[in-house]
């Protein structure tokens, strides 16, 4: 019996062949507009997938609510033609453009918050007096759109004390007041998971300025008790916590949501059972379009398609984190870190929840659940990202030289002093 080996010319080509691709690799991530093109490549992905999940999970809810099981995605479709523009007109925008709405966002969402606690604007969902309604379908939830005030106002406070932020009291005041002052409406909004989100992103901006460890430790030790002693004060809230610990004890009763979307991940198997084809979604797992639309999306598209969702938050992620890093500005730095915190910090929760790694809090999936309250400031977000990876090293230039007319070349050959036109006279 005879083998085949490999020739000892063919192993020495493995290597260089593997440092062709590592290289090539490199080549494109030190392209100026690499963060441009990844982070618009990974929002378009997720939301046409959002689109087409939202469909299929809300057709059952839509029909028996309204008698057509298209209405909730025509409803999250205007969203995303409202969000889109919007996205557009911030990734116009510059960083002093920014900075001057910081505080403007900041004190509009804090009087948004206050009005939830007005009788007869403040309307209660699901047990959370977390939104403003105007009458008839028309109602937002303030706490969404105070993640990007925040973030826009901690960035731009950090950047004007940059020189300062060595002493703790620097770091500290007025920072951690404010943001303790949203939180603390959110609280009295009984909306515990935007609370944790918020109180991430305030961690996140502490860390990414530079805070000693001692402090950062210490901030997460106060974050969790605070969170502890919240969940403790309410029984239903200590109820996810009991069912978080054995979520079949009562699959019946609290354990009711977990129950269904395990089993909703469980029969998607590899491939998934299909888009559309979700049993769970026919009244079984409440807020399939919402809260829970990843195990939704378990279920259809299985554990591939799971991944490719988790594949493209990362992905998201790592623009976030490139943009953060390679820029010299304070404000630009600080910005995009404290929003790739806030979606992660949200994404983790959202997802933590449903595949019963955390106790459920209820709050969306960015880009992917329905809702417009999420999505807008989401989607402002993401073009706040996109202007500054504009702003990175070379980008004005490549965006230059990609914007260049179609038929640059005819307009060049008519330039004065253009070898083509001097050949032309002398003809």
């Amino acid at each position: 019996m005879t083998t085949i080996t490999d020739r000892p010319d063919d192993k020495a080509a493995r290597p260089a062949t593997d440092r062709r691709w590592v290289s090539a690799l490199k080549d494109v991530l030190d392209r100026p507009l690499t963060s441009y093109h990844i982070l618009l490549g990974a929002t378009g992905l997720l939301l046409v997938l959002g689109l087409l999940m939202v469909a299929s999970a809300s057709s059952v809810m839509s029909l028996n609510t309204y008698g057509n099981p298209y209405t909730i995605t025509y409803r999250q479709l205007i969203w995303v033609a409202v969000g889109l523009p919007m996205a557009y007109v911030a990734s116009r925008m510059t960083p002093r453009h920014f900075r001057m709405l910081a505080y403007v966002a900041l004190l509009g969402s804090v009087f948004l918050l206050v009005l939830t606690y007005v009788p007869g604007l403040g309307k209660n969902v699901n047990g959370n007096t977390n939104w403003i309604s105007f009458g008839g379908p028309l109602q937002i939830q303030p706490s969404e759109f105070a993640k990007l005030a925040l973030v826009m106002w901690c960035a731009d406070l950090y950047a004007r004390k940059q020189k300062l932020l060595t002493q703790w009291k620097h770091l500290l005041v007025p920072m951690v007041p404010v943001c303790g002052l949203v939180i603390a409406l959110i609280i009295g909004q009984h909306d515990l998971g935007t609370s944790l989100v918020l109180m991430a992103v305030m961690v996140g901006m502490i860390w990414v300025v530079g805070a000693p460890t001692r402090l950062f430790v210490g901030m997460l030790a106060v974050v969790g008790t605070i969170g502890g002693f919240f969940v403790s004060q309410e029984s239903y809230r200590m109820a996810r916590v009991a069912q978080f610990m054995d979520p079949f004890a009562d699959p019946s009763g609290v354990g009711w949501q977990a129950y269904h979307a395990f089993y909703a991940l469980s029969t998607g198997g590899w491939w998934g059972v299909g888009i559309g084809n979700s049993r769970q979604k026919w009244g079984n797992l409440p807020e399939a379009h919402t809260d829970f639309i990843f195990a939704v999306i378990g279920e259809e598209l299985g554990l591939i398609g799971s991944l490719t969702v988790l594949a493209l938050f990362l992905t998201l992620a790592y623009a976030g984190v490139r943009i953060a890093t390679r820029t010299t500005e304070p404000f630009i730095r600080y910005a995009a870190a404290g929003i790739t915190v806030w979606i992660m910090a949200q994404t983790l929760v959202n997802l933590g929840a449903v595949i019963g790694l955390l106790p459920i809090v209820g709050i969306p999936l960015p880009l992917l659940s329905y809702g417009g309250s999420a999505l807008l400031p989401t989607l402002i977000a993401i073009g706040m990202l996109l202007s500054f990876a504009k702003a990175e090293p070379g980008a004005q230039a490549a965006l230059k030289e990609s914007r260049r007319p179609l038929f640059w070349w005819v307009s060049s050959w008519r330039t004065p002093g253009h070898p083509g036109r001097e050949n032309t006279r002398e003809r």
